[in-house]
């Protein structure tokens, strides 16, 4: 790719809990942060909770949803081709699972840390 990306932020940080809502109430009402999205999403919740005024979210996950770090891209297909043909280790598509959830894949770096590119909606 050669410096050429459509990749625009670290946008979201997932974390592994054990309970949503503990761990909900645990970052509002114990360190202040406040929720910036929160719906339905499989058999639990998507929640996603930030600093005031912070770019970045965590996002509350449980067993089932992978853990890491989300960056942002304004093209999802066009950085998946791209990287792909660049040689780096992507999932084979772009995930798409439907209405309301933006298309994602996966990819590796060289030590096998996974990142998830999600096209900016």
């Amino acid at each position: 790719m050669n410096g050429t990306n459509r990749i625009t932020q670290v946008a979201t940080v997932a974390i592994r809990v054990t309970d949503q809502q503990k761990a909900l109430d645990f970052y509002v009402e114990q360190l202040g942060f406040e929720v910036r999205r929160d719906m339905p999403f499989g058999p639990g919740r998507w929640i996603e909770v930030a600093p005031p005024g912070a770019a970045t979210t965590l996002a509350l996950v449980t067993e089932g949803v992978p853990a890491g770090i989300r960056l942002t891209t304004g093209d999802a297909d066009a950085d998946h081709a791209d990287l792909r043909a660049g040689g780096v280790d992507t999932d084979a598509e772009v995930l798409r699972m439907g209405p309301g959830v933006p298309p994602m894949f996966g990819l590796r770096d060289p030590d096998g840390n996974q990142l998830i590119l999600v096209q900016d909606s």
